[in-house]
């Protein structure tokens, strides 16, 4: 069974910057595309920013120039540095990961989720 589980995030003010990063723990598996997600109150979850195995990268327009998520596969982390931040940035940030199992499928997995909040 595989555990995500995230860490970083916080209080911070506009304009500054925050990292979330996640951690895969378990064996027997490899993972394929790592993304992060985010819910603000009363609305759906969204894609932040996606990463596939071999490193290619796709964000949400409005994180474009100022998000970068970037993986090491060795560690089966995943890091999400956050600059420029804004208000609107506000929201709980999942992690999510695609498992491999061997199973001719992945399997799809949800860290806890984080805060981070940005003050105006």
């Amino acid at each position: 069974q595989v555990q995500l589980v995230e860490s970083g995030g916080g209080l911070v003010q506009a304009g500054g910057s925050l990292s979330v990063s996640c951690a895969a723990s378990g064996s027997g598996f490899s993972i394929d595309a790592m993304g992060w997600y985010r819910q603000a109150p009363g609305k759906q979850r969204e894609l932040v920013a996606v990463i596939s195995s071999g490193g290619t990268t796709n964000y949400a327009d409005s994180v474009k120039g100022r998000f970068t998520i970037s993986r090491d596969n060795a560690k089966n982390t995943l890091l999400l540095q956050m600059n420029s931040l804004k208000p609107e940035d506000t929201a709980v940030y999942y992690c999510n990961a695609d498992i491999d199992y061997g199973l001719g499928y992945p399997v799809d997995y949800w860290g806890q989720g984080t805060q981070v909040t940005v003050s105006s």
